[in-house]
C-alpha cells in the first residue's frame, strides 16, 4: 500500500522555528508519509538555513517567484508553478507553513482539488506589524483562506485564542494545537567546553556576567528596549556585564545608532575588545553561543513560539522577556524566566538586574527550564503529533 504523500510549502529557509519544523518533519515523518518540500526564497537580509535541510538530507524544490514581500506577478508566477507541481506530484495534504506560503499554497492546492489542506500559523501580523489598513487587508486574507482549508495548526493555547476569539480567523473547531518540536540534546552536551570556547573567543572574564538576544534583527523584535534596559542596568550593577546581539538584518545599522546616542560603546569587528556591547551577526552554533551566556532576553512585541527561549531553557538558562504572544505557553512565569509587559524598560531593567545582581535566583530559574522543555518541544513527539493529525483528517476527508 502505498504511502500518503504531502507537499510541504514554506515561505523561506531562514533561521528560526519555521525551517526546523517543516524539515523534521520532511525528515522523520518519512516512514508514514512521502514528502516533497518546496520554499520559497529568503530575503538578502536574513542569513540562510540551507545547512538545516542539507545535514537532514534533504533537497527543497526552490521556488524563485516566492518571496515574503506581496508582489502580484511574482506570486502570480508562484501559484501557477504550484498548480503545476501539484498536478505533477499528486498529494494527497498539502500542508503549508507561514503567511505567504499559506495563501499561494493554499489556493493553489484548493483549486485544484487537494483533499487534505492544513496550514501552521508560525506566529501572525495581525498586531505590532502593520497599520490599521493593511492589518484588515490580511485579517480578511486569512478568513478567506480559512474556509478553503481543512484543518489549521497553531502552536499554542495563547496563540489559538487570539486567532478565533480576538482575530476571528475561523470557528475553533477547525484549529488544533501542535507545538514547534526540535533537536534539544545538543544544548545539553558538552556545555562547559562549549561555554570555555565562546567566553575565550569573546574575551568574556569569569567573573563577568553575558547577556544574550538571539534573533533577526527587524522592527518587531524592540532591539531599542533592549539597549535602553541596558544603559539603565550598567548604571546600577555592582557587577561586570558584557551584553551580546545575535542576529543580523535590517536593523542593524539603526539598532548601532540607538546604541551610540545611549552612549553605550559596542564592537562588532574585533570582538576582544571589552565594550559593554558586541554585535556577533549569525551563529550557526547557538549551543555554543547559549554556553557560554549566563541571561538570555528577548524584548519582542510580538511572538509566535520564539524558538530562542526554548533553546535558552534547553541550555539551562535564566531568561527575562516581554509576555507577547505566546510567551507563557513556553516559560514558567518566575519558574524559568521574569516577564515585563511589551515596550515596559523599566521592568525590563528591573529583572535583568535582579538576575545580574543575584547568582541564587540566576540559579533557581536555570535548573527548572531543562526539563520543562525537553519533552514538551522534541522532535519526535512533533512527528507523532503530527502524524495523528494527518491521519485523522485523511479519514475524515474520506467520509464526505
Amino acid at each position: 500500500m502505498s504511502r500518503p504523500r504531502v507537499l510541504r510549502i514554506i515561505n523561506r529557509l531562514n533561521l528560526g522555528g519555521p525551517t526546523y519544523n517543516a524539515a523534521y518533519l520532511t525528515k522523520y515523518m518519512e516512514a508514514e508519509f512521502e514528502t516533497l518540500l518546496v520554499s520559497g526564497m529568503k530575503d538578502e537580509a536574513e542569513e540562510s538555513s540551507e545547512f538545516i535541510v542539507k545535514d537532514l538530507d534533504l533537497y527543497p524544490v526552490y521556488m524563485p517567484e516566492m518571496y515574503r514581500e506581496l508582489n502580484p506577478f511574482r506570486d502570480y508566477k508562484s501559484y501557477y508553478k504550484l498548480r503545476k507541481l501539484i498536478e505533477e506530484f499528486k498529494p494527497d495534504i498539502v500542508h503549508t507553513h507561514a503567511a505567504k506560503a499559506g495563501a499561494v499554497g493554499r489556493l493553489a492546492a484548493f483549486h485544484s482539488g487537494v483533499p487534505v489542506i492544513i496550514h501552521t500559523f508560525h506566529g501572525h501580523v495581525f498586531h505590532s506589524y502593520f497599520g490599521a489598513t493593511k492589518t484588515r487587508m490580511f485579517l480578511e486574507i486569512e478568513r478567506y483562506l480559512a474556509k478553503r482549508t481543512t484543518g489549521i495548526i497553531t502552536l499554542s493555547e495563547i496563540q489559538k485564542r487570539e486567532l478565533t476569539e480576538e482575530f476571528k480567523i475561523a470557528a475553533t473547531e477547525k484549529f488544533e494545537i501542535i507545538p514547534l518540536g526540535f533537536d534539544l540534546d545538543k544544548f545539553s552536551s558538552n556545555t562547559e567546553e562549549k561555554r570555555k570556547r565562546f567566553r575565550t573567543q569573546y574575551n568574556i572574564d569569569d567573573d563577568e556576567i553575558a547577556i544574550g538576544i538571539v534573533g533577526r534583527l527587524v522592527p518587531i523584535k524592540n532591539h531599542e528596549l533592549f539597549l535602553k534596559a541596558l544603559k539603565i542596568v550598567s548604571e546600577k550593577t555592582t557587577k561586570r556585564i558584557r551584553a551580546f546581539i545575535i542576529g543580523d538584518g535590517e536593523e542593524r545599522k539603526k539598532i548601532e545608532q540607538i546604541a551610540l546616542t545611549l552612549d553605550l560603546k559596542f564592537n562588532n569587528e574585533n570582538f576582544q575588545e571589552k565594550n559593554v556591547l558586541t554585535f556577533t551577526s549569525w551563529i550557526k552554533e547557538i549551543d555554543v553561543s547559549n554556553a557560554g551566556m549566563d541571561i538570555i532576553a528577548l524584548t519582542s512585541n510580538n511572538e509566535g513560539t520564539p524558538v530562542s527561549l526554548i533553546e535558552a531553557q534547553a541550555s539551562s538558562k535564566p531568561i527575562v522577556t516581554t509576555n507577547v504572544g505566546g510567551i507563557e505557553n513556553i516559560v514558567e512565569k518566575d519558574q524559568t524566566a521574569l516577564l515585563c509587559p511589551r515596550g515596559d524598560e523599566k521592568v525590563f531593567a528591573d529583572n535583568l538586574l535582579c538576575l545580574i545582581e543575584s547568582d541564587e535566583r540566576r540559579n533557581e530559574l536555570s535548573k527548572k527550564g531543562q526539563n520543562s522543555v525537553m519533552n514538551k518541544f522534541s522532535y519526535q513527539r512533533l512527528c507523532t503529533d503530527m502524524t495523528a493529525y494527518y491521519y485523522r483528517l485523511l479519514q475524515n476527508s474520506k467520509l464526505k
